[in-house]
């Protein structure tokens, strides 16, 4: 009986950290479209620089 209750315990705590894994990567998948945009305005920003285009 002890040993099912160390199996269940630790499914348990495997779950919980998947569940919180899960939802990090949810938030990231909306953050990230963001932050890209944002990389590549300053990288073309950057680049442009205010110089004359040859």
């Amino acid at each position: 009986m002890k040993k099912l209750l160390w199996i269940i315990l630790a499914v348990a705590v495997v779950f919980f950290i998947m569940g919180a894994v899960i939802k990090a990567v949810a938030f990231l998948l909306w953050v990230a479209p963001f932050l890209l945009l944002a990389a590549v305005l300053v990288f073309f920003l950057n680049r442009s620089g205010g110089r004359r285009i040859p």
